[in-house]
């Protein structure tokens, strides 16, 4: 029995870079109704689970670990920080270093983000072992391309 893959490579829906792209689409948008009440968007959420993983992080670690560019991470680090959520000081020692910390508000902000992955697993109605399983094929594919 032949795959569908190989009777038709070009199918739109055999491309693996078509299914990430919807479902990540559309797995982002699912957060965007939980975020909104909270004033994030679902980059800034992302900073912000890094932020509470490690506080204080430097503009440099904190793109590393979200693969982010200085130049993408900064506008998101400037509205968290007019929101009040972190804090962005220059090193006294070395000032070419920034520091990004939570600030109190947003680390009270933390216990209300811990209802967010519940409320997105009952979103995507799957069972959390197949949502575990592809999260590991993801890092997978994460590793692969890096």
């Amino acid at each position: 029995m032949t795959s569908p893959m190989l009777e038709n490579p070009l199918a739109l829906d055999n491309q693996v870079c078509f299914a990430l792209a919807i479902a990540s689409r559309n797995v982002i948008a699912l957060y965007r109704p939980i975020l909104e009440p909270l004033g994030l968007t679902h980059p800034q959420y992302l900073v912000m689970l890094a932020l509470w993983d490690e506080s204080p992080r430097t503009l440099r670690g904190l793109g590393q670990t979200l693969c982010l560019d200085p130049a993408t991470l900064s506008p998101l680090l400037k509205r968290l920080e007019a929101t009040g959520y972190v804090r962005r000081q220059r090193r006294e020692a070395d000032e070419r270093t920034l520091d990004i910390t939570v600030t109190a508000q947003g680390a009270a902000l933390r216990s209300v983000a811990e209802t967010i992955p519940p409320q997105v697993v009952e979103a995507l109605n799957l069972p959390l072992d197949e949502l575990v399983v592809l999260r590991e094929a993801l890092h997978r594919v994460i590793a692969a391309t890096s």
